[in-house]
């Protein structure tokens, strides 16, 4: 590469300065340099007189030029690494939520299908398998914009992963028993924790810190959800005290207690619409309760209908649906057609082997029932199309029910070597990460 005469200028300028910031050693260097381009080697501003070894050498005092460069270009490099990174997540949003490009032309390598008409539906094999945790894994949860999943497990501590590259990123340590269930904010800031040591924690995420410690629960604390309209304001959990408790993080104080439940809550989902933030509890005594979340935490639906301990809920929040109007509008299912245009749906997964579709409007009700798993359900999630309903059970699989035709579209066998103990999904990248028995989280790409 030929310089041209500033650039050389300048490099000999920085040379220069460079050996004469190292005092007496380095003096024949500079001076030989001044000598050779004088223009260019001038001493700077700032010198002192360096008198080590019986010498009198003029020592610049100032930092050169030429570290501050060296030091600069590690520093970019890893900016520039940061900022290619979020392209490339950026870029995938654009992809899932355009199908592609502007003309949704964009074909699936895997099988040469319109970006627009992929169902985003998990496919073996698991893209990676991660494995930190000494003890079984209890809880998953994805990040709503980086891609950093988080788990915890019975050996007391929480994981920071990447998912996309597969990458260990921290563990974080501050339970002193089973972590029970993660949850981050709408926003990403905040991983909010629970365990059976009877502490609710939130994390920063930035600093991997506890920020504040949450007590008030009696009995194991099973899961918790940060209430999306108040961002990281107020979160809500459910205990093995019979209890659902929403708690204020500002201050740090319980706000509001509802012991509806005559036993074990297990778990816990909410959602929100323009008017309306809504949570859904259940647990051992099989009813689910759904309460508007606002200030008077009022009941607005009690569903009846499992047989059994009831372990997993999921809403499908409308905004997540396209406009009212398009052919996608709300779940595709004769039974849901005469349901409430709030289109309020959730899932519910239980140990009696079934995943049952539910309306909360008017009340509430059951639309349908999936009988497909062998063994207890552990996890369900409702798909951001509303069209499919994913679970994972102690029968070792994963599978997606289809709404339309109630039936189960795809199954994963042997997803994980033991019992698939959670799962959860990332509503703009295609990503499903589950959490098994045998110490390991996987993660699944969606097509």
């Amino acid at each position: 590469m030929v310089l041209t005469d500033r650039q050389r200028s300048d490099l000999h300028g920085g040379i220069y300065e460079y050996f004469l910031s190292r005092g007496s050693d380095f003096a024949q260097v500079a001076e030989a340099l001044a000598r050779a381009d004088p223009d260019s080697c001038k001493a700077p501003d700032s010198t002192a007189t360096d008198e080590s070894n019986g010498k009198k050498t003029t020592k610049s005092t100032t930092t050169p030029i030429l570290e501050k460069k060296w030091t600069a270009v590690p520093r970019l490099q890893r900016r520039v690494l940061e900022l290619e990174r979020q392209l490339t997540v950026n870029a995938k949003i654009h992809a899932h939520r355009t199908g592609g490009g502007s003309d949704g032309s964009s074909a699936n390598p895997s099988g040469g299908i319109p970006a627009r008409e992929r169902r985003l539906l998990p496919r073996p094999p698991a893209t990676h398998t991660l494995q930190s945790h000494s003890a079984v894994v209890t809880t998953v949860s994805v990040h709503p914009v980086y891609t950093m999943a988080a788990s915890g497990s019975e050996d007391g501590t929480i994981k920071l992963w990447d998912h996309e590259s597969g990458e260990y990123l921290r563990t974080l340590r501050g339970h002193t028993n089973v972590v029970t269930c993660v949850d981050f904010s709408p926003k990403g800031g905040y991983l909010a924790s629970t365990s059976t040591d009877l502490s609710i924690k939130i994390w920063d995420v930035k600093e991997f810190t506890c920020v504040r410690t949450l007590r008030g629960h009696d009995h194991t604390i099973s899961c918790v959800r940060f209430v999306p309209p108040t961002g990281a304001k107020i979160v809500v959990t459910a205990s093995r005290d019979s209890t659902v408790k929403f708690w204020d993080l500002e201050t740090g104080f319980c706000d509001a207690t509802v012991s509806d439940h005559s036993d074990w809550v297990r778990c816990l989902a909410n959602t929100t619409t323009s008017s309306l933030a809504l949570v859904a509890t259940s647990g051992n005594d099989r009813t689910i309760y759904v309460y508007n979340a606002h200030e008077k935490r009022e009941k607005v639906a009690e569903l009846r209908g499992h047989d059994h301990v009831v372990e997993s809920l999921s809403f499908l929040c409308s905004s997540l649906l396209p406009k009212k109007g398009s052919a996608a509008s709300r779940p595709t299912t004769s039974a849901a057609e005469g349901a409430s245009s709030s289109w309020e749906y959730l899932a519910s997964g239980s140990r009696d082997r079934t995943v049952r579709l539910w309306t909360v409007a008017n009340g509430g009700s059951c639309l349908m029932t999936f009988r497909a798993h062998e063994n207890w359900v552990r996890g369900v999630l409702i798909h951001p199309s509303g069209n499919h309903i994913l679970s994972c059970g102690d029968d070792r699989s994963i599978r997606v029910f289809d709404i339309k035709s109630n039936r189960c579209l795809r199954t994963i066998e042997d997803a994980h070597p033991h019992f698939v103990t959670s799962m959860a999904m990332h509503y703009t990248l295609p990503i499903l990460v589950s959490g098994g028995v045998d110490h390991a989280v996987k993660c699944w790409q969606l097509d």
